[in-house]
């Protein structure tokens, strides 16, 4: 089985008031691994909520969603965290790296969780950041790095647990354009080597680098449609 996400008639309803809101209203799609996805939509549209339910973070109202072949609507919050450590690699737009620790140590903090061995943890760690270009960085705190090297480090904290899924919410938002394109050929490369990627984000050059877009309005699909990137790396 190739399927890391499987989505089927998700629904999420936050009550508001008398009423409520239905800020997902039946969304369906299946994510392939190794695809490079980009979810995209306007404010309201309900991306951030869709985000939420793929990283196992918040649980929908209705319908399925299968993560690397596990149902996760019927996991216990243990089970569902476990779940998240070892699938999922999350980058987000303001890094959530720890200021007392060196880059090597923020890499390590999943494996930390996972229960690895110091010193496997630290060989895998520093392999991650060698891998995404910061060798000579091991060793820096994040405030003796540049915004592009601090998302670097969240990149290798994400990939070094080799989850099936890495989720990246508005990877760029607190990035320049140069360094937002860095990033993104990074992203891009990752893919090439097999990773399976999806970014959510209302930027539509970043989505440019995607193999497929998503498109959400008002709760539901609008779009989904593959595209031939208009970059490389």
């Amino acid at each position: 089985m190739n399927s890391v996400i499987l989505l089927e008639g998700i629904k999420k309803f936050y009550p508001l008031g008398k009423e409520g809101v239905w800020a997902l209203r039946g969304v369906s799609f299946e994510i392939q691994k190794g695809e490079l996805v980009a979810i995209i939509g306007p404010s309201g549209s309900g991306k951030s909520t869709l985000m939420h339910i793929l990283g196992c973070l918040d649980m929908p109202t209705e319908g399925s969603y299968r993560l690397a072949g596990q149902e996760t609507t019927r996991l216990s919050d243990g089970e569902l965290a476990r779940l998240r450590n070892r699938e999922i690699g999350f980058v987000f737009q303001t890094f959530h790296l720890l200021p007392r620790y060196t880059a090597l140590e923020n890499v390590a903090l999943p494996l930390v969780y996972a229960g690895v061995p110091r010193r496997e943890r630290m060989r895998r760690s520093q392999a991650m950041l060698e891998a995404v270009g910061l060798g000579d960085r091991l060793h820096h705190r994040p405030n003796e790095l540049s915004g592009g090297q601090r998302q670097r480090v969240a990149i290798a904290r994400a990939l070094v647990n080799s989850p099936s899924l890495l989720l990246a919410d508005e990877p760029t938002g607190n990035l320049d354009s140069a360094t937002s394109e860095e990033i993104m050929r990074l992203f891009l490369s990752l893919h090439q080597k097999g990773h399976t990627v999806v970014i959510v984000t209302h930027e539509p050059d970043i989505a440019a680098y995607a193999e497929r877009i998503i498109t959400l309005r008002d709760g539901l699909i609008g779009e989904d449609k593959r595209q031939v990137t208009v970059v490389s790396s």
